[in-house]
């Protein structure tokens, strides 16, 4: 029986082994080619359905399986294995949903294994199953369930190729309601995930739906192609164009076009053609573009297109010109205009883009046809004259033509006012060399300047002007394309001024004889804005209907005074472009504009202060600062001898005599209170930082005001760091661009971020140099926000210089240029520069310090040691070893510290040519006052670390008194040197290493013999010595004190 049972046995394993056989023979045979899945998927099924235990079969299916687990390499035979085993899976019967749920179990088990290529493989291959399972296949909802949770878990898994195939099985379920919690994952996943790939596979993943639009659209900014290409091609299959709102159309389009990547942008594309175009709008680009709004969004809609045109997918048809809207009186019956059919905004846009498109390829045709030669270039000349061609028919046939469409429009009233824009844009396309043209188009000119500012009547019956007030028209696009028209229209030189000048003058008139109203004046400033605007040189302006001194006196100054704040800010508007064209600026502005930024409300204050920067960035600041030439100006932030605070804003006080750039400073000081953002989102202190930037950038064209230039870089890294407020958000953007260039261009400007390292540090810092400090939370929070400060700096010295600033010019050899290189920069604009003021900073400070004060030490120390000496510089580093004595004295109850200074010591010796050597005097002074640094170093000072300390024992030491003669003590006193590490209750006294060696070397040479009375015998006569012992302090020695402590 027992035989029997045996034979059984051995026949059952042997059918195991040949079943085995089978199918890894199945499996080897479907690895080399997709072409036999489906033969060898039926001798499998076949093979299946003649085992007579299908638990035994799916067993015998998972051993062989088993070794693919551990595969990690991501062959194509491993991979076409992987998509059999997932198709053989999901085959449908009824004893296969039973192999399907064992096959399932049995990935689960691997996917929870510690080897994390079985958790990949197990992952992957239900993925596989899950993705091709029907969804009528008959699974018991515990082991859906189990499956699902299990994915979840695998979601966070730490390798990314695990991640990854769980979210893609997941996506099967996110569209079912009972399994919400997993959108929820995805999304709470997102913007945590590291891994492309991963962040791929979750895009992918979403459903369409309002919660995952936003997300979405977010993932469009994604740092990783990949990423971004999937974005819009979800867009593309899961979100109809009616679904979204003009906004995200307009956010999709705009950065799809404009992606720095060519994949994204065809993707972006082929969602805009094939999917929006083509479905939604039947191929046509004015339907297009009337789904995205170009009045608000003309910028989008000039880009989509620019990208059209391009592409030709924009087919005019024969009958699609400008000269179909001039229809007769009986099909226009009820119009504004009998013989004009107005245009929406879309037509406009589209046939000012269709001419300019054409404009172009007809002059790029034609200038390849005048390079080229022969049946080239004749080709080239066919091209451009068929662009010209067309241009022509699409064009109004003659210049009354034209004038009579746009006026028909700009009579429709303010509907049609972007419309007729782009007609007027479309005028710069037109020919004018005709004399008569030339004259129609000047007296529809004449019109267009004559035009008055649309205003209304609020509750209070006050007329209220539309627009903003300075630019003609009410808007500064309209005013630009009425420049670019009057431009083409009088080409000639100072015909442009002439003709502008009349208009002015005629103006002027009224306010010349103070009985024009608001209107009127900001009408006739309007013109001179779009003058000064257009124009180069005032010489063009000599000899006309107005010069430019009259202009100056009799409508700007004046205008600058007006009782009317809209009239003022205009005014002053004008005298910041009139400064802009002089040669040099004038006394009387420059002196009117001073006025106005002190004594004005804020909104004429934001107006004045762009006005002075952009002089001072045109001119310079020391050329402002001449103009005033009656005046003695002094600067205080040089001079440190008046307070900023003395300058009254917004109260009628009298300008005080100060340099332009110290008044400007004193309004980014000045504390505005609830009036900081009063015009288009910007703030006083966010144009004067901004300005501030600009100069900065330029420190080069401006010399005789580097001596404050890292006071104003100091004050911006400390707002950039330190103002919260929204008002500043603006300025913070502006400043994260700027800080991230501004140490690379110049080697001064290493100098200047140099110089304004300690000043930030301090007034971020808590608790010291008179700043608040508040709760434990809030001094918590300061001084992480000046550590993170600190350290951007440190980031900010270490980044190399860029090549430009580094080669030769000999382009401007008027202008002094530094050839400098990371190699060559002095100490004074490199890290030893910085590395000397932190530690003469540290090394300033007292004995007794505040809890503030030996954080703000500890956190300048650990940015000392993170700083590089080159051995280039040996005068740096010489005084850098003296200094570092001091530096450990002030944070010796810190032993890491106290390890990475001795370890900088090390370097700095192990740079030094002649370590034994000290530094001159008069060297030491000359680094110092190159630096304006000011520390008292003696002769004798240290130029060793002291060791490190022990920590202290908690058993009282015995009091070791060493017999000497008193003249031998005194002597001895009298020779040897003091040390300079203080007496620290933390940490046992120790002697530096040249004390220790100068008092064993007089041991060795003296002849009395010093005993130790261990035992106390001779306490009570020698008592009175005891104090003198205990006062000695170091002097009390054991012999073992003299190795240094490790």
């Amino acid at each position: 029986m027992a035989i029997a049972t045996e034979e059984l046995e051995q026949q059952h394993q042997q059918q195991r082994r040949e079943l085995s056989f089978k199918i890894a023979r199945v499996l080897d045979d479907v690895r080399s080619s997709h072409a036999t899945h489906i033969r060898k998927l039926k001798e499998l099924t076949a093979l299946r359905f003649s085992t007579p235990s299908p638990v035994e079969f799916c067993a015998a299916f998972c051993k062989t399986l088993t070794p693919l687990l551990n595969f990690h390499r991501r062959t194509a035979s491993a991979e076409r294995i992987i998509k059999f085993a997932s198709i053989f899976a999901c085959s449908r019967s009824a004893e296969d949903d039973e192999f399907l749920e064992n096959f399932l179990k049995f990935l689960l088990v691997a996917a929870a294994a510690d080897n994390k290529t079985a958790r990949f493989r197990a992952c992957q291959i239900v993925s596989e199953i899950i993705m091709r399972l029907p969804d009528d296949a008959e699974v018991s909802n515990e082991l859906w369930d189990e499956v699902i949770e299990f994915l979840k878990i695998r979601a966070g898994d730490k390798v990314a190729a695990v991640r990854t195939f769980a979210i893609r099985a997941l996506s099967r379920f996110t569209n079912d309601s009972e399994n919400a919690d997993i959108l929820e994952l995805f999304l709470q996943k997102l913007p945590l995930e590291q891994n492309a790939d991963v962040r791929k596979a979750i895009v992918l993943s979403l459903p369409p739906s309002s919660a995952t639009l936003s997300v979405m659209i977010d993932c469009t900014l994604d740092v990783s192609e990949p990423v971004r290409k999937a974005a819009y091609c979800v867009l593309a299959s899961k979100f109809p164009l009616q679904s979204l709102s003009i906004k995200f159309r307009t956010i999709i389009l705009q950065r799809g076009l404009a992606d720095r990547s060519t994949a994204v942008t065809k993707e972006c594309l082929k969602l805009m053609k094939d999917e929006w175009l083509e479905k939604c709008c039947s191929g046509d680009p004015i339907e297009l573009l009337k789904f995205l709004d170009v009045e608000t969004y003309e910028s989008v809609g000039e880009s989509v297109m620019d990208t059209l045109l391009k592409e030709g997918l924009v087919k005019l048809q024969d009958d699609q010109r400008i000269r179909k809207f001039f229809v007769n009186s009986n099909a226009a019956e009820g119009n504004c205009d009998p013989f004009v059919e107005l245009m929406d905004a879309e037509v406009a846009l589209f046939w000012r883009m269709v001419c300019k498109h054409l404009q172009i390829a007809a002059h790029t045709k034609g200038s390849d046809a005048a390079m080229t030669m022969g049946t080239e270039s004749a080709v080239y000349a066919a091209e451009a004259s068929d662009h010209n061609d067309l241009l022509d028919r699409i064009l109004p046939a003659s210049i009354s033509e034209y004038v009579e469409l746009v006026n028909a429009h700009i009579a429709a009233g303010p509907n049609y006012r972007f419309a007729s824009r782009q007609l007027l844009l479309l005028g710069a396309m037109l020919d004018f060399s005709d004399a008569s043209n030339r004259k129609e188009a000047g007296e529809f000119l004449q019109h267009l300047l004559h035009i008055p500012l649309d205003h209304e009547l609020d509750d209070n019956g006050n007329e209220v002007v539309m627009g903003d007030g300075f630019n003609l028209g009410g808007e500064r696009d309209w005013a630009a394309a009425v420049a670019e028209l009057a431009k083409k229209v009088h080409a000639t030189t100072g015909e442009f001024e002439e003709v502008v000048l009349l208009v002015v003058e005629e103006l002027a008139q009224p306010c010349r004889e103070r009985t024009a109203d608001c209107k009127q004046w900001l009408h006739c400033l309007a013109v001179t804005a779009l003058l000064l605007e257009n124009t180069t040189s005032f010489r063009h302006m000599q000899g006309r209907a107005m010069d430019p001194v009259e202009i100056l006196h009799s409508l700007l100054l004046p205008g600058a005074k007006h009782a009317h704040m809209d009239v003022q800010r205009a005014a002053i508007r004008c005298l910041g472009l009139f400064g802009l064209v002089e040669k040099k600026p004038n006394e009387n502005l420059v002196k009117q504009l001073r006025s106005s930024f002190v004594k004005g409300p804020p909104t004429i204050t934001i107006m004045a202060s762009k006005a002075l920067l952009d002089l001072g960035i045109w001119h310079g600041p020391d050329e402002i600062d001449k103009a005033m030439m009656n005046c003695d100006l002094v600067s205080p932030l040089c001079d440190h001898k008046m307070s900023l605070n003395s300058v009254e804003f917004c109260s009628g006080s009298e300008d005080p005599n100060i340099q332009l750039l110290d008044l400007l400073y004193a309004g980014l000081e000045h504390d505005w209170g609830a009036l900081v953002e009063v015009e288009e989102n910007q703030s006083i202190q966010g144009v004067i930082g901004e300005g501030f930037a600009k100069i900065l950038l330029l420190s080069n064209k401006f010399p005789g005001s580097h001596a404050v230039h890292h006071l104003l870089l100091a004050k911006l890294i400390s707002m950039y760091f330190n103002g919260d407020g929204e008002e500043l958000q603006r300025l913070k953007q502006c400043l994260s661009v700027f800080l991230e260039h501004y140490p690379s261009l110049s080697a001064n400007h290493k100098k200047f971020l140099s110089k304004a390292f300690m000043p930030v540090i301090r007034s971020l810092w808590p608790g010291i140099n008179g700043n608040a400090a508040g709760s434990t939370f809030m001094v918590s929070n300061m001084r992480k926000r000046a550590v993170q400060a600190s350290r951007f700096m440190l980031q900010m010295m270490q980044v190399p210089l860029y090549s430009k600033e580094t080669a030769n010019s000999n382009d401007n050899k008027n202008e002094k240029v530094e050839v400098e290189t990371d190699s060559k920069l002095d100490f004074e604009s490199g890290e030893e520069g910085l590395a000397i003021r932190v530690a003469v900073e540290v090394a300033s400070f007292h004995a007794k310090k505040t809890a503030a004060e030996k954080a703000y030490l500890s956190a300048l120390s650990r940015i000392l040691v993170l700083l590089h000496f080159r051995a280039s510089e040996q005068g740096a580093v010489k005084l850098m070893r003296s200094l570092l004595n001091r530096v450990s004295v002030s944070v010796a109850a810190e032993k890491d510290l106290l390890k990475e200074l001795r370890q900088m010591a090390e370097r700095l010796q192990a740079i030094d040519n002649h370590p034994d050597e000290k530094l001159a005097p008069d060297q030491k002074n000359s680094i110092l006052e190159r630096l304006e640094l000011e520390i008292d170093l003696n002769e004798g000072e240290c130029m060793q670390v002291p060791p490190t300390p022990a920590p202290q024992t908690t058993r009282r030491n015995r009091v070791r008194r060493r017999a000497r003669d008193k003249e031998e003590s005194s002597s001895e006193d009298e020779h040897s040197p003091t040390s300079v590490v203080p007496k620290t209750p933390a940490v046992m006294s120790t002697r530096s290493q040249r004390v220790s060696k100068t008092v064993a070397m007089s041991r060795l040479t003296t002849k009395t013999t010093s005993r130790i009375d261990e035992e106390g015998d001779d306490d009570a006569d020698d008592n009175g010595d005891d104090d003198d012992d205990d006062d000695a302090g170091s002097e009390v020695t054991s012999e073992d004190e003299f190795e240094p402590v490790e």
